[in-house]
């Protein structure tokens, strides 16, 4: 009976354990306007059950004031550590505070929060930026260039032109490369990048030879624009492969598509958040000083791929999109060898 008693004492010890243990985690979107975050969100929930711990997460719907209420609904909801990706990089301060009152971690999702308390995961995004710019002056070494920027919120949206920069910088300051239009998007939204590419069209006469554009959605509205004015065949970059950007660069509207296995960062982003939660130290944290206000913070930086006509096999291999999505409508006589 003592025996037994010892048994039944231990088992529930063991669970109230494990359910003092267990972390909650709260995300808090900026919104789902993009494919790539659904991607994320369950690549994140899916390590957050291996790890035993919960979720919890809030859509800003593209509102800073919604998301800062988001936050400390999610602080509300007994978060422990939470997980943002920020709408605005500047107006999510508020939140941030409440957080670090209440000593509850802050892991800067995709895009930079610059503050020495957060810990910053994401790909190389000055990279991307090089690896975007540098497909397209591989195909249009000299020519009219057009910069369809991200949203002016984000800091990504900087990170990029910077490392876009880096490769064109000098062929622009010899005159081989004329920019006759750059631009932010507003929200990253498409329907904002293609009327941007609408009127630098306008102003220059449709005379644009490539398009270095910020990432996929964007991308697509400048491709849409293009189309619209009979103009084929011009070099158009983006990131994060979006299935239907991956279609394009198949179909040869789309040069690149910059690849960030987002499967990976939801699943580093989980791993750190409960680490973070328990008081851990991230074992393969790298220092990161590279925002505009130079704060050094704790980061990861994953890299990143870039996927065009020549490699497309790599994303149907890797599972992130089937052969039938990433080939469709294209001619498979003319079209990639993946898609053969």
């Amino acid at each position: 009976m003592k025996k037994q008693f010892q048994l039944l004492f231990a088992a529930l010890v063991a669970g109230a354990c494990s359910t003092s243990f267990a972390q909650v985690v709260g995300v808090s979107w900026s919104n789902f306007q993009e494919e790539r975050w659904k991607t994320d969100e369950k690549a994140i929930k899916d390590q957050l059950a291996k790890l035993g711990a919960s979720y919890v997460s809030a859509d800003a719907n593209a509102s800073a004031e919604k998301q800062i209420a988001d936050v400390e609904g999610l602080i509300n909801k007994g978060a422990k550590v939470l997980i943002i990706l920020a709408y605005d990089k500047d107006a999510i301060a508020p939140a941030l505070a409440k957080a670090k009152a209440r000593g509850i971690p802050v892991v800067a999702y995709d895009r930079l929060i610059e503050a020495p308390e957060v810990f910053y995961i994401s790909f190389d995004n000055k990279e991307v930026g090089r690896l975007q710019a540098g497909s397209i002056f591989k195909v249009k070494p000299k020519g009219n260039y057009a910069m369809i920027k991200g949203s002016s919120t984000d800091p990504n949206a900087n990170l990029l032109r910077e490392g876009q920069q880096e490769v064109i910088g000098d062929a622009v300051k010899k005159g081989d490369i004329k920019i006759v239009g750059e631009e932010y998007t507003d929200g990253w939204k498409p329907e904002v990048a293609q009327k941007n590419m609408e009127q630098i069209l306008t102003k220059s006469g449709n005379k644009v030879d490539a398009v270095v554009a910020s990432n996929d959605g964007t991308a697509g509205g400048v491709v849409a624009a293009l189309s619209a004015r009979g103009l084929k065949g011009v070099p158009v970059s983006g990131q994060d492969g979006d299935h239907a950007a991956l279609n394009r660069v198949a179909l040869g509207t789309q040069t690149v598509s910059v690849w960030k296995d987002s499967r990976d960062l939801g699943r580093e982003a989980a791993t750190v958040a409960v680490a973070l939660a328990k008081g851990q130290k991230v074992p393969n944290a790298t220092s990161f000083a590279g925002g505009e206000k130079k704060v050094k913070m704790n980061a990861i930086l994953l890299k990143p791929i870039p996927i065009t006509a020549s490699n497309l096999d790599v994303v149907i291999k890797a599972g992130w999109i089937s052969k039938d999505d990433a080939c469709r409508g294209v001619d498979k006589a003319t079209g990639p060898a993946a898609c053969k």
